[in-house]
């Protein structure tokens, strides 16, 4: 009974590290390339919003000021 514990723990070892590997080769193969995403037509030639550094940085400082609004109001005896 014990050797067969110890097959089945193997095993699940060996399939856990199989599938690590497959899913690092799976991300690798992934396109690299990225960039800004832009969509052009004949005349204009528009940008997509999340591209964009100036809504990335601006949604973080209202996130931060959100979390510090909650925390702040937890402190209120």
């Amino acid at each position: 009974m014990e050797t067969i514990t110890a097959i089945k723990s193997r095993m699940s070892s060996f399939l856990a590290f199989v599938f690590s590997v497959f899913i690092s080769f799976y991300s690798f193969a992934q396109d690299t390339a990225g960039g800004v995403v832009t969509t052009e037509n004949t005349t204009t030639t528009t940008t997509e919003w999340y591209a964009n550094p100036v809504y990335i940085i601006g949604g973080a400082i209202v996130l931060i000021i959100i979390i510090a609004l909650i925390a702040r109001s937890g402190k209120r005896d």
